[in-house]
């Protein structure tokens, strides 16, 4: 392990290994941050490792969650079921069959109590992939906090709260647009004054580049949605200075190594331009595009499942070349349920077997000078601002999605791998070439009994806590959703008063109703 007082190490050989090859030109830390957004980037400490997690009911996420930290993972990132994703309490009919399946189950405090029970709030980072009940979520977090006895101010994390892709991509999406747009500016707001050190949004290409995005349009997408909610900030008077520098981003990795590294090296660029020249902000924090980056999903196969270690270790080693800051490695057998522990650690253990063992993190941006790298990343940053241009000229990323645009061109490009992959000009190893005989192999399943247990434990709460406070304070969130005030510390006395995800997000609907996509799309 790196010594923190001398970033300076020695190879193998017995020779010191030189912090930056580069001789002349940009250098990692300075404008247009193509290099990367701090000067010695791994050299001290190396990338937060984050691990992706969360499952049937919040007292077996909980159990996965020690494991985790006990392993050595920098920071949690929380994975929510479906009905938590779609503001659903685990009892509504829309929950049939999807309790704890892709998530844990949250409803109420009590359940995010036992999420984090034990858990250091304040010494531990956590990601919250959360979008549409966003604000709810957090208000939760920051409660079970307090609690703790851990002020706000000293928790720090990320929400996700990025609901453009939603419509994008995804389709976890509850409110129209300009209302969800509306709540994540309250989000901004409430965070700039109670939660300075939260990362108030996690502007995502990774679920696009899930749905068929390639590497330029997951980009310029995602800067596209990050201009709408720059531009929805200012049009609320707020200090968007303040809101970039808490604004960070989530890529995906792929198999591709140069050309994700190149990915990578032009966003930051761009990104620093958009600020610097759009915005006219000269603040070098808000110009750092700050990034986690989780490993490709959609490119493990089910067939011959070991080998997506191998897909995932080159995944892993794009990210930590292109610079991210924290670091999610997809579990080998995640194509065919959820994690097993056993593979939660080799996942996890991926990563520090780089950081550790390999000289990757020893120099800063390795593969600067790079012929084809170099190449690479001014083609790829020459195409990013072409298509954002186009997003502009639609009237911004809110005019498209309603347009249908950024959906339209992923699923053009979705289409066009499956094409290639069909006639084998695109090789999957185990998929179209060199398969084999499949071995059996059990997956972890969820317990059955949880969606009955999250039943219970509703008719629990409802049965012992004050409901007509519950209504007052839901009363009063519908009625200033049809305003413009600051809903946050409404919907935190709702929670105070145990009222469930479902019932807040029940006093939204009221308020803005739901979204329905074009037919045409």
């Amino acid at each position: 392990m790196k010594s923190e007082s001398s970033p300076e190490s020695l190879s193998e050989s017995g020779f010191p290994i030189k912090t930056d090859y580069l001789v002349g030109g940009e250098k990692a830390g300075s404008y247009p941050f193509t290099r990367g957004i701090y000067e010695e980037m791994y050299l001290r400490k190396p990338w937060t490792m984050r691990q992706y997690a969360g499952f049937g009911s919040a007292e077996e996420s909980n159990e996965r969650y020690h494991q985790l930290v006990n392993a050595g993972t920098g920071g949690l990132s929380v994975a929510f079921d479906l009905p938590t994703q779609m503001g659903f309490d685990s009892d509504a009919p829309q929950s049939l069959g999807e309790v704890g399946r892709v998530g844990v189950a949250i409803d109420s405090l009590d359940d995010m109590r036992q999420l984090f029970k034990g858990i250091p709030l304040d010494k531990v980072s956590t990601s919250m992939t959360i979008n549409a009940p966003a604000a709810i979520l957090l208000l939760m977090y920051e409660i079970v906090a307090a609690e703790q006895g851990i002020s706000s101010s000293k928790i720090n994390g990320t929400i996700q709260n990025d609901i453009l892709k939603e419509y994008i991509s995804r389709g976890t999406y509850i409110f129209p647009p300009k209302a969800s747009i509306r709540l994540i500016c309250d989000i901004f707001q409430y965070c700039a004054e109670a939660m300075p050190q939260w990362n108030t949004i996690s502007v995502s290409g990774y679920h696009m580049a899930e749905a068929g995005a390639n590497p330029v349009q997951e980009i310029a997408f995602t800067l596209s949605n990050a201009i709408a909610y720059l531009d929805a900030a200012r049009e609320r008077g707020q200090n968007i200075e303040q809101v970039a520098s808490r604004m960070s981003f989530f890529f995906v990795s792929r198999t591709t190594v140069l050309e994700e590294v190149a990915k990578f090296r032009a966003a930051r660029q761009i990104w620093a331009k958009i600020i610097k020249n759009r915005y006219g902000i000269s603040n070098e924090r808000a110009m750092h595009l700050r990034f986690h980056t989780q490993t490709a999903g959609v490119q493990l196969t089910a067939a011959q499942p070991e080998l997506n270690l191998v897909r995932v270790t080159l995944q892993a080693v794009a990210a930590v070349l292109g610079g991210t800051q924290s670091l999610h490695t997809n579990s080998f057998d995640e194509a065919l349920g959820l994690p097993t522990e056993k593979a939660a650690l080799l996942a996890l253990r991926t990563q520090q077997v780089i950081a550790h063992e390999s000289d990757l993190a020893r120099t800063v941006d390795a593969l600067a000078g790079s012929a084809a790298v170099e190449t690479m990343t001014e083609e790829i940053a020459s195409r990013i601002e072409e298509l954002i241009a186009k997003v502009d000229e639609l009237g911004g990323a809110v005019a498209g999605v309603e347009a249908g645009f950024q959906k339209s061109e992923i699923e053009k490009n979705a289409y066009r791998i499956s094409q290639e992959i069909e006639s084998k000009d695109r090789v999957i190893v185990g998929v179209n070439e060199f398969t084999s005989t499949p071995e059996p192999y059990q997956p972890l399943r969820v317990d059955d009994n949880v969606a009955a247990q999250q039943r219970e434990k509703l008719a629990a709460l409802r049965n012992r806590r004050n409901n007509h406070a519950v209504v007052e304070n839901l009363e009063k969130v519908t009625a200033a959703a049809k305003g413009d005030m600051n809903l946050m510390p409404l919907i935190r006395e709702a929670l105070l008063a145990d009222a469930t995800i479902g019932e807040i997000s029940d006093a939204l609907r009221a308020a803005w109703g739901t979204y329905r996509a074009p037919e045409s799309w």
